[in-house]
């Protein structure tokens, strides 16, 4: 399988601007178990909606009942990450126990854009019931099975997703795994895609040469992804962990 690297919409589209493209508010969750080491569940989306057959975490955007009275986003955030994992997976998830980690927003470019709350939250060992609407299929996983999945062209994964499996494969078990998110400051992510001079497309982020000027070949400071039509790769010199 080619992997997918057009997921942001087309670069020669014409510029758009947040305010042409607002961003849609979103909520995820990678839910975690060991068997024996760690696991996370793959949800496979089907080809008909946005990420159509891509493999995703839980989620999705963020409804105006998930709102307390106070409006408080982050609250909304948890409410509709349990929302949408019980109608996906059928698990009833505890928002006290999540972690947020890291939040996402692409850029403006892009066809179907979520502003992206991510969570990680351990999980007993519940059977999972997909809703067979959205969702087609399910897998757990070990952070390294997906990526090695997705360089072998089994499966599909957007750059959001694959960032967050390549950061948690450096750990096998959950507790040390939440008390280190929970010690690192959230990580927020306002995605510039450009193209580097050989054609590949590459996702750069804060703290990376290219990012102001959206110029994929500059030299110096790298944090990005290089979306290789046969397999990502992460170059990553601003964050150590």
């Amino acid at each position: 399988m080619k992997h997918r690297n057009d997921i942001y919409g087309d670069l020669d589209g014409g510029e758009k601007t947040e305010a042409d493209n607002p961003a849609i508010p979103a909520a995820t969750v990678v839910l975690l178990r060991e068997n024996p080491g760690l696991e996370v569940l793959m949800l496979h989306k089907t080809s008909k909606i946005a990420f159509g057959g891509m493999w995703v975490f839980p989620g999705g955007r963020i409804d105006d009942d998930d709102y307390p009275a106070d409006r408080d986003a982050d609250a909304a955030a948890r409410n509709a990450a349990v929302r949408e994992t019980r109608e996906e997976t059928g698990i009833v998830a505890r928002p006290d126990e999540f972690v947020w980690f890291s939040h996402w927003t692409p850029p403006p470019i892009t066809p179907k854009r979520f502003a992206t709350w991510f969570f990680a939250a351990p999980v007993d060992d519940h059977a999972v019931e997909v809703d067979g609407g959205e969702i087609q299929d399910h897998q757990w996983l070990s952070p390294a099975a997906a990526l090695a999945q997705h360089a072998e062209g089994a499966i599909d994964l957007a750059p959001p997703t694959w960032v967050t499996l390549h950061h948690l494969s450096r750990h096998d078990r959950i507790e040390p795994l939440l008390a280190r998110l929970r010690d690192t400051p959230t990580r927020f992510y306002r995605t510039r895609i450009a193209q580097r001079g050989d054609g590949v497309r590459v996702a750069m982020w804060e703290g990376d040469a290219g990012y102001p000027d959206w110029n994929a070949d500059a030299d110096g400071e790298r944090h990005r992804l290089v979306m290789q039509p046969g397999g990502f790769v992460f170059e990553n010199t601003v964050h150590h962990d």
